[in-house]
């Protein structure tokens, strides 16, 4: 009884302040209701505030499920849970948030999240997609029908934006990122966070973003997912870690801690990650959460002996919440009872998870993400198909179109289109998208059927399946093939070839579909070839053999008609690839802003005997160079750069420098060209990539059209990290190059002085 009094004491002296305070700021006002909220609390109340586990409608992870764990609506009543994660639907979390607000002892309201990783019932381009448009209002919008989505099926927490740069395709979640880039990724980073969250994370259509994984998870040996990854500090600053910085910069509430280990130390205790750099030099106030079971993980890791362990070093390191281990809600009360954790630490993490629920509007309105009429009305409404259909268009990337075979002509008599992703609505879909559903998406052969002409009749052969290598289907899609004007092939990946769990040691096309290519090729037909994919391929075959291949990613659920637009000329293609394509899977990891070595070599390497020896860093069955370079992509529109020229030949450290660039569409289509400006230090006190992307700008240019673009360099874009990690210019020449993409550049010098 005495309990229950303290409560109800607590609970309206709440009240009290929070409605007769007027002079108070909100902050103060908020951090009041916090602490007098934690001051009653009981040790389990508290623990339950920082134990999530998911619910029971579909898995991401390795579950562990005790009879206990999945009675939620008694662990709700007895506040063991902070809330429910891949649960939706706006009856049912409402339903669960009744229970914890009006049937629990202190009604401390449920957070309900989420992997929405690119679109809720609206399937948006896979995030790698996304990031080929190099438009950021377009992905900052895509991520705001996410959440105007979601958040009308109850959920307010969404663990996204992914913003782990890789260098290695192998590696499956390459997909969920933005590629290999640490400035585009920083800008794609901060973009997603603010369609996510919007005006406010008070606002019933915004939802907690949850920038992922910190830190360096997309660089684990190997490819292989879950892998040790390992490298310097130095590396680990200048490539890896702007991405999560812009994301805590443009607001992220809240960071979720990676599998990995990092000098020797799991990333869920690594107090370098979490104090020293995220809340000392970002200042981060959020909330961290744990990955799926990555407390418990750390035994495995053989970095704790026991669970116990596991937990004092987690959250003493900064991990708030623990996600599906029950570390926190199992042990915590008896280690503050036994002196072995400070109740302070416990505390400050509950406060952080208070904090955050306070922040999307939870005490005020608990139900306010769960309204069965805007969940009728926002979810798959026309603007947000729309808003699907403006992105992934802009995501596809032309890769090749000798002889200007595309855009082809919506009246040709007989088209083929053969391929096991050609009459596929499911995989348009992609990893990573369990809210959407298989009946939703545009197929391939919808799109093109919505196109072409009354006249043109479009010839549908499977050609081969996916998940075996039986060839029976080859001499129909052959037949077919023979008896078209020109043959489309939809080849690639299926949705549970890429994503998380997904790496793959080969990454040419899976399955037979290569052998089907060729047999394709044998008929002398005109081929282009649409591939459909998570991750770069290797496609050295494709590239010498077909004569128009496309980049189209998995796009979602409007991929049939973005598909369409591109092949017949509705929509000019403009992407660029955002990560390096290989030649072959022995180069990786290759991308474009690597270090020069001492013997760097220059030549052209398969124009030489193999029997010469070179004594300098090169291979000696493939060159050094990429098949396709990052920021590579064509266009219906040709482009010609011209005049780069710089402000000045010495720039002080106090001013800023104009670069400028003379761009011609030098074609008779209007077309948008991504102009690209990169940077190198010549020399530095540490040695610096041969180039770095510092900027871009996405243009419309009219037929026969010149324009002249003008970007502005300072002191930071001029910055690195010395090997000391202090953020320094140092005083020499520099290189600016503007292009179209990173190996096509126009170049010239200026020099840095005190």
């Amino acid at each position: 009884m005495r309990r229950e009094w303290i409560a109800l004491t607590a609970l309206l002296s709440i009240y009290i302040f929070s409605t007769s305070c007027s002079t108070e700021s909100n902050t103060d006002k908020a951090q009041y209701r916090i602490d007098s909220l934690v001051s009653v609390m009981t040790l389990e109340e508290k623990v339950g505030q920082l134990n999530f586990p998911v619910g029971d409608l579909f898995n991401t992870g390795p579950t562990v499920r005790t009879a206990e764990s999945a009675r939620f609506d008694e662990q709700i009543r007895a506040g063991k849970i902070t809330g429910l994660f891949n649960v939706h639907g706006a009856a049912y979390t409402a339903r669960l948030q009744k229970i914890a607000v009006e049937e629990s002892r202190l009604g401390i309201p449920l957070l309900f999240g989420a992997d929405v990783i690119h679109g809720f019932k609206t399937v948006m381009p896979l995030p790698l997609a996304e990031a080929a448009s190099w438009d950021l209002q377009a992905i900052e919008q895509s991520a705001r029908v996410a959440a105007i989505e979601s958040t009308a099926a109850g959920i307010n927490f969404n663990f996204a934006p992914m913003v782990d740069i890789s260098r290695d395709p192998r590696w499956g979640r390459i997909s969920e990122g933005a590629g290999e880039d640490p400035y585009l990724g920083s800008l794609v980073a901060a973009a997603r966070v603010r369609g996510f969250q919007g005006q406010s994370l008070a606002d019933a259509n915004s939802m907690a973003a949850c920038v992922k994984h910190f830190a360096a998870y997309g660089a684990p040996f190997g490819g292989r997912d879950y892998n040790t990854v390992d490298m310097s500090l130095l590396s680990l600053h200048e490539t890896y870690l702007p991405p999560y910085k812009a994301a805590v910069e443009a607001g992220s509430a809240t960071v979720m801690t990676s599998f990995n280990e990092l000098n020797g130390v799991p990333a869920t205790a690594n107090k370098y990650l979490l104090q020293e750099v995220l809340r000392k030099q970002w200042g981060f106030q959020g909330m961290v959460v744990s990955d799926w079971q990555s407390i418990g993980e750390m035994l495995e890791h053989g970095y704790v002996a026991d669970s116990i362990q596991a937990g004092k070093l987690a959250i003493e390191a900064g991990t708030d919440m623990d996600m599906m281990a029950d570390i926190y809600l199992k042990k915590i009360p008896d280690m503050v009872r036994n002196k072995q954790l400070k109740v302070e630490v416990l505390d400050e993490a509950v406060k952080r998870v208070l904090k955050l629920k306070m922040d999307l509007g939870l005490f005020d309105n608990p139900y306010q993400y769960s309204d069965v009429e805007r969940e009728k009305k926002d979810i798959r409404s026309e603007d947000n198909l729309k808003a699907a259909h403006d992105i992934a268009k802009k995501s596809i990337v032309l890769l090749k179109n000798e002889n200007a075979l595309l855009p082809l002509k919506k009246d040709l008599k007989k088209i083929a289109l053969i391929g096991p992703l050609a009459n596929n609505k499911e995989d348009m879909n992609g990893s990573w998208s369990f809210f959407g559903e298989a009946q939703h998406p545009i197929s391939i052969l919808e799109g093109l059927q919505s196109k072409v002409s009354s006249t043109t009749k479009i010839t549908y052969a499977q050609g081969c399946n996916l998940y075996d290598n039986s060839t029976a289907l080859f001499n129909e899609a052959v037949a077919a093939a023979k008896q078209a004007d020109v043959v489309i092939m939809a080849l690639g990946e299926s949705a549970p070839m890429n994503g998380e769990g997904a790496s793959r040691s080969d990454i040419n096309l899976p399955g037979v579909q290569q052998a089907l290519l060729e047999a394709i090729h044998q008929t002398g037909k005109p081929i282009v070839v649409l591939l459909l994919n998570g991750r770069p391929l290797t496609l050295q075959w494709m590239d010498l053999n077909i004569p128009a291949i496309v980049e189209t990613w998995t796009l979602g659920s409007q991929a049939g008609l973005a598909v369409a637009d591109v092949v017949f000329g509705d929509y000019n293609p403009s992407g660029k690839l955002p990560v390096t394509f290989p030649r072959t899977v022995g180069q990786i990891p290759v991308f474009y802003n690597h270090k020069h070595t001492g013997r760097a070599y220059q030549g052209e390497h398969e124009k030489e005997s193999l029997k010469d020896r070179v004594y300098r860093s090169r291979y000696r069955d493939v060159p050094n160079s990429p098949l396709y370079p990052f920021g590579y992509g064509l266009s219906y529109s040709t482009f010609e750069y011209s005049n780069l020229q710089v402000s000045a030949a010495k720039l002080k450290k106090s001013e800023s420098l104009e670069v400028s660039i003379e761009v011609t569409n030098t074609s008779a289509v209007d077309g948008e060209e991504v102009v690209q400006l990169y940077l190198r230090d010549k020399v530095a006190s540490v040695t610096r990539p041969v180039k770095e992307l510092k900027d871009f700008q996405k243009v419309l240019i009219k037929a026969g059209e010149k324009k002249t673009l003008t970007f502005t360099l300072d002191i930071n874009d001029l910055s690195f990290y010395n090997a000391d990690l202090k953020w320094v210019a140092e005083p020499g020449q520099f290189e600016v190059m503007v292009g179209g993409n990173s190996q096509e550049t126009l170049n010239t010098l200026f020099e840095l002085i005190e």
